[in-house]
């Protein structure tokens, strides 16, 4: 659902993954029962081979000290076969697995993630070499097996088709204080995977004629602020009402991750905000506040709290037995999971103390869950005309679409109509994915934040709808290849460009080839499909460059999951024309009723506030810094004095700070 440490949004959610033209240095040979230390420095590629039969699963683990790498494996023919990097920075372990399909040597290769960061040490040792599995329970087992062990988190996993449970395990351990194994009867907080739970409760209202999709908020939490605008149920349930983020503003007003976070905290932010992130329905932008006002808003009509209601009218219908909304974090919960990160000490707990329902917090298994998608395809509660508008695509005022429905997204995966949504709270990882036209659902949950569950989820589909998902075919040589643009016209493309505010991707140059650097990410390739347009490596997304009439390149722009975001070239700015003194003071945010002190040090602009860590801001264009809160936008009078700023980050935008003094 959202990472609560204080930092920007990503680019377009996606962390790239360097691949830069580095120096390969070959390693040797691996062997079972050997351990290899090295020393990696920033430009440097350490490729090691294994020698492989044909039909042989490998597990390997990779233990980072002290830098981030990313490790990609190559089959025997020297072909890329997969890449891997969990989200544990510069320390803890990369688990690597390979599976041959011919006898021969295959590489492993070892680099930075980040081409700027010092040299740092890695260890490397081959923990398994056997046959690889057959039955496809035995390939599901596979693709666990570096988290079916005690010493570890894991995850849950079930699999439904034509309405049964075909295959549910556990692996590795719920709780690692008191060696309790993870079973598909763990319960786990499965994060924003909750969300369609609270769209489904407002449907059965409207069902009964209680309410309408297209209400006015206001109608049912008169707290709301009155923007002046009209915001209804459809716009909170679609992601589009323009309200700031819940907690993105928690955040900003110095909240932690393990506070106690009440539905109260929650409606008392959202009533002191002054203004929109956009005006509603113009816009898609993932929104938690909207959910947790849905929930009040069946609390309100229902007259019984959101987690009574979905007891009664929808857990207990389906025999969910283990599910509930969590909305007393003090609440003793039987078998539950706990969850983890990891860092270089190794594994920390993840302390989660949400009291707060409808955007998160629903605590189920993954055989309960299994329950809710057999629902869709025979019906003990709802109906097909309720599956049907929970499921139809939300159309934005321009009248585009974006992928989004109720509470959940509809889109193809390899060829297929999928419904998913995953949810990330704390160390907690949740995937529901449902193929409806295949009576097929893949549900994965984990209790380790380095999971990617959602690409767990996606590769237990290719094994059971292998024989009718669509992978597109590899040419030997792509005409991406052929593509010579001159360096002259390179040049040009060289700047600054500007998606959303404190956001800039900046374009360099480097022995003829392009590389985008997106605020506070890792540098990526751009490979070029025609003089103006070029593919951004490792994602499904291009960066084109705009010209205008004079040849001159004015903007380019990003694509991406059939969305495009427009970004302007911004001027080059020097920052050594900024008098940081001109910003020092101290300013209040009525809205977040917390103060922010900026203050000089050592030549650099540091924000200060009482509960966050200090935070480095950097000029970047007149008046205006970035750091890990975001942007930073500095407002004049007219006799040019400073009276306030604004900060903006991912989901919430030009928060107003007055100065004091």
């Amino acid at each position: 659902m959202k990472n609560f440490k204080l930092q920007l949004t990503v680019f377009l959610f996606i962390i790239f993954q360097i691949n830069h033209l580095q120096a390969q240095i070959q390693k040797g040979a691996l062997t079972e029962n050997m351990t290899v230390s090295s020393e990696i420095s920033p430009g440097e590629k350490h490729q090691y081979t294994v020698k492989l039969d044909k039909d042989q699963f490998a597990f390997f683990k990779l233990l980072q000290k002290g830098v981030d790498v990313i490790i990609t494996t190559y089959d025997a023919n020297g072909e890329k076969i997969e890449d891997f990097d969990s989200p544990n920075g510069k320390n803890g372990p990369e688990m690597i697995t390979l599976t041959s399909s011919n006898k021969g040597k295959y590489i492993i290769e070892v680099s930075p993630i980040d081409k700027n960061e010092p040299r740092g040490n890695y260890e490397l040792h081959i923990e398994k070499i056997k046959l690889k599995a057959v039955t496809l329970n035995q390939k599901v087992d596979e693709l666990f097996t570096v988290w079916n062990s005690d010493e570890n988190p894991g995850a849950a996993v079930a699999v439904v088709k034509d309405g049964a449970i075909i295959y549910k395990k556990g692996y590795g351990m719920a709780n690692l204080e008191y060696s309790i194994p993870i079973t598909p009867s763990t319960v786990f907080h499965i994060a924003s995977v909750s969300k369609q739970f609270t769209v489904f409760s407002i449907l059965l209202l409207e069902k009964e004629g209680k309410l309408s999709l297209d209400d006015d908020i206001r109608k049912y939490i008169p707290e709301v602020p009155d923007f002046g605008k009209t915001i209804t149920l459809r716009h909170l349930a679609t992601h589009t009402s323009g309200l700031r983020d819940q907690w993105s503003l928690l955040n900003l007003a110095g909240w932690r991750y393990d506070d106690v976070i009440t539905k109260e905290h929650i409606l008392k932010i959202i009533s002191k905000q002054k203004e929109l992130n956009f005006n509603p329905g113009e816009e898609f932008l993932y929104c938690n506040t909207g959910f947790t006002l849905l929930a009040e808003v069946v609390a309100r009509v229902s007259g019984k709290t959101f987690s009574e209601f979905t007891e009664a009218n929808i857990f207990k219908p389906l025999k969910m037995s283990r599910t509930l909304f969590y909305d007393d974090h003090e609440k003793i919960v039987k078998n539950r999971a706990y969850s983890y990160h990891t860092d270089k000490t190794g594994y920390k707990k993840s302390v989660l103390n949400y009291a707060n329902v409808g955007a998160t917090s629903l605590f189920t298994t993954v055989e309960d869950l299994s329950l809710w998608t057999l629902n869709f395809s025979s019906a003990k509660i709802g109906d097909v005309t309720l599956f049907n508008k929970m499921n139809t695509l939300a159309i934005l005022n321009n009248g585009k679409t974006f992928g989004g429905a109720l509470g959940q997204f509809v889109g193809k995966y390899k060829g297929l109509n999928e419904i998913q949504h995953g949810g990330a709270d704390a160390g907690y990882r949740s995937y529901l994915t449902r193929f409806p036209d295949e009576k097929f659902s893949v549900i994965v949950f984990s209790n380790i934040a380095d999971f990617n569950s959602g690409k767990m989820a996606h590769k237990i589909v290719d094994l059971y709808l292998h024989d009718k998902i669509k992978v597109e075919e590899k040419n030997v040589k792509t005409t991406t290849d052929e593509i010579v643009i001159d360096k002259n016209i390179l040049n040009t493309y060289v700047g600054d460009y500007e998606l959303q505010p404190g956001l800039i991707v900046s374009i360099t140059i480097e022995n003829g080839q392009l590389f985008a650097l997106p605020t506070g990410q890792s540098i990526v390739k751009l490979k070029p499909l025609s003089a103006t347009e070029f593919k951004v490596e490792g994602v499904d997304a291009s960066f084109a460059f705009i010209p205008t009439s004079d040849g001159k390149i004015s903007s380019a722009k990003l694509s991406q999951g059939g969305q495009i975001m427009n970004a302007p070239r911004i001027s080059p700015f020097d920052a050594a024309t900024v008098t940081l003194s001109n910003f020092v003071g101290r300013f209040y945010s009525e809205e977040l009723s917390t103060e922010y002190n900026f203050v000089e040090e050592g030549g650099k602009l540091i924000l200060k506030h009482s509960r966050l860590s200090d935070v480095e801001l950097n000029p970047t264009k007149k008046d205006v810094f970035t750091g890990s809160v975001g942007q930073t936008e500095f407002i004049r009078d007219s006799n040019n004095v400073i009276i306030g700023c604004k900060v903006s980050t991912g989901r919430v935008q030009n928060l107003w700070f007055k100065k004091l003094l």
